[in-house]
């Protein structure tokens, strides 16, 4: 029945679109470019600046790690032909990371064009989903409509805790199912592991290096801390009972990505502050396992000085999951059966996403989306231009059936 839809789909004008969007680094020249580019294709759109203090108020709110004073949503609805049909939203970030210090072959933020690949930061993860779901949406009005509307929200600071999705659906989360076009690489994501910032402080006593024995080294109260965290994650990856994290070789895992100690080569350091990600089991609360994380720390460092302080900062992500027998998993699968001649794989992944403030509120989601996750983040970042294209014509199939089918 959609096939014929296709045509309506231009490669070039994904790709036009996608190396414009590249060059926006800033998530609010990224979002303003994105309401144009809704507007430009005939789309309702409409950008909304929220209240960063009453949002930190609010019961749920995910937390930060980039320090912000503004915050912007973007709203774009195909309106349904059915105002009680089911309605459906597409959930995408314009939010990107640093593009770090190693070089890179093409620029990262102008987008280069080669061998079928689009090059740049940003481009998976998850500018070339936004730019699907736009040119989708744009398809599915031009199709008649879909049987209820299909809202996409665009939103920033999802690197960083998922403020923004948080946001959106304060305005909007009155839908029957989300998708996500995250980069999948042809898998339908139904399950998310959790993942939680934390920063540890642990204090000794200040000597002089020749007299080490008279102070308290905070760096050599670590070591048996650490070893603990590395027992705590093996504990958290011990049962691999859930069918969909079965694939992974590690689901939970457990890493310090920054650590500082010390202040002069020949002073015994009497601080020692890191930070890090835990990994949340799906299945287990965001409350259980910080208590287990700190148990383990405490233990750790019971009886070699003060005690350790341990606060939870930055991104909370809770984990989510979806049955993948539920009705928009079977959609999905057989739309994209449809557009690729097999259906996708359902299966977990052990980071977390915007998708479990959608699970949080009661909506099932999945993700599903162009690229794969081993470019995000990652130097010459990149997507396959015929992956944009396929999400385009999964996610148009979507609108058009979801209200009635999905």
């Amino acid at each position: 029945m959609t096939a014929p839809l296709d045509a309506a789909l231009s490669e070039a004008a994904l790709v036009r679109d996608l190396t414009e969007l590249i060059g926006r680094p800033a998530e609010a020249d990224a979002l303003r470019l994105t309401h144009r580019l809704a507007r430009r294709l005939g789309l309702d759109a409409e950008l909304h600046e929220e209240d960063l203090a009453e949002l930190r108020r609010a019961e749920g709110y995910p937390g930060e790690e980039v320090e912000r004073d503004s915050l912007q949503s973007l709203f774009v609805t195909v309106p349904g032909r059915d105002p009680g049909a089911p309605r459906l939203v597409v959930n995408g970030h314009v939010d990107v990371v640093p593009p770090g210090t190693a070089p890179w072959t093409h620029p990262p933020f102008s987008a280069t064009v080669r061998d079928g690949r689009v090059y740049g930061r940003g481009a998976a993860d998850m500018k070339a989903g936004v730019v699907a779901a736009l040119h989708a949406l744009a398809a599915a009005r031009e199709a008649g409509g879909p049987p209820g509307d299909v809202v996409l929200q665009v939103v920033a600071g999802e690197e960083d805790g998922g403020i923004g999705a948080f946001a959106a659906l304060r305005r909007d989360a009155d839908f029957a199912g989300c998708v996500i076009p995250e980069p999948t690489g042809g898998a339908l994501v139904c399950a998310t592991a959790g993942a939680l910032t934390f920063r540890l402080r642990l204090t000794g006593r200040a000597a002089h290096a020749s007299r080490r024995l008279d102070g308290v080294s905070a760096l050599d109260r670590f070591w048996p801390v650490h070893q603990a965290l590395a027992g705590l994650e093996e504990r958290l990856n011990a049962d691999r009972g859930h069918p969909l994290m079965a694939g992974q070789a590690l689901p939970y895992p457990l890493s310090i990505g920054r650590l500082t100690t010390g202040e002069w080569s020949s002073t015994v350091p009497d601080e020692l502050v890191c930070e890090g990600r835990l990994g949340v089991p799906i299945g287990r609360t965001l409350a259980s396992v910080r208590e287990d994380f700190e148990a383990a720390v405490r233990q750790a460092a019971a009886g070699t000085g003060p005690p350790p302080e341990v606060t939870w900062s930055g991104g909370q992500f809770a984990p989510a999951e979806t049955p993948v027998t539920h009705r928009l998993v079977e959609s999905v699968r057989r739309h994209v059966a449809d557009v690729t001649g097999r259906p996708a794989t359902p299966v977990g992944v052990p980071y977390g996403t915007d998708l479990r403030l959608y699970a949080a509120r009661g909506i099932p989601g999945v993700l599903y989306g162009p690229g794969d996750i081993e470019q995000a983040h990652a130097v010459d970042e990149y997507v396959p231009v015929a992956d944009i294209l396929t999400t385009a014509r999964v996610l148009l199939r979507l609108a058009l059936t979801f209200g009635s089918t999905g």
